[in-house]
């Protein structure tokens, strides 16, 4: 029997360690989308109407203060287009739509620290962002094809405890990227800006800690 409850107490202990030393999370976000208006040198302009999506990020703390983060968000937008007649071949000004599903996968070195609940960081890191045109009614051009693009990732944000399993995050997140060309030239148009723009991610989430 002693040695049972010793067994027990032991088991106990050993798993209250482990969770104490909880290095890993995985956290599900809802996240906006936002961008600037683009002015291209080939009489293009490009406008982001704006999106809603969903985030998908794993952090492994590899110090105290220091993690490793994984992230893959996913969002469909809508790009306006307006396109002057020096960029046709046809006389005009022209307005199309692109329906565009983006991906983004990342790679990110996070610092935080605990104030209590409440644990600010900040984050820097790289990632991949794919756009690829949905043909639907929403889009008003059938030839586009998909756009990958490198882009550069920093955010801050701040993370409330709940509990030694959960916490609330909330987060900035911003990308910087070159703006996609769904093909650069098509039969009739240019869509491409060949221009640089900062993206805007905000994000609320829960963060599960094991």
């Amino acid at each position: 029997m002693k040695k049972t409850i010793l067994l027990g107490v032991l088991m106990l202990s050993a798993a209250a360690a482990v969770a104490q030393e909880s290095r890993q999370d995985i956290s599900f976000s809802g996240v906006g989308l936002f961008g600037p208006t683009i002015h291209g040198d080939n009489n293009v302009v490009e406008t982001p109407t704006g999106a809603l999506g969903l985030l998908l990020s794993y952090r492994y703390m590899m110090t105290p203060h220091s993690a490793l983060e994984l992230n893959y968000s996913f969002v469909q937008n809508n790009l306006k287009f307006i396109i002057g007649s020096a960029n046709t071949s046809i006389y005009g000004t022209y307005h199309l739509r692109v329906h565009s599903r983006e991906q983004e996968g990342s790679v990110a070195y996070v610092y935080s620290w605990t104030k209590k609940r409440y644990n600010p960081f900040v984050e820097m890191g790289v990632g991949m962002l794919d756009f690829t045109p949905i043909l639907d009614f929403e889009t008003t051009v059938l030839d586009t094809k998909s756009s990958k693009a490198i882009a550069g990732l920093v955010g801050a944000g701040l993370a409330y405890e709940l509990s030694p399993s959960f916490d609330v995050r909330i987060e900035y997140r911003g990308f910087l990227t070159k703006t996609p060309n769904f093909g650069e030239t098509l039969p009739s148009f240019n869509i491409s800006t060949d221009r640089y723009e900062f993206l805007s991610m905000p994000t609320l989430g829960v963060a599960y800690h094991f």
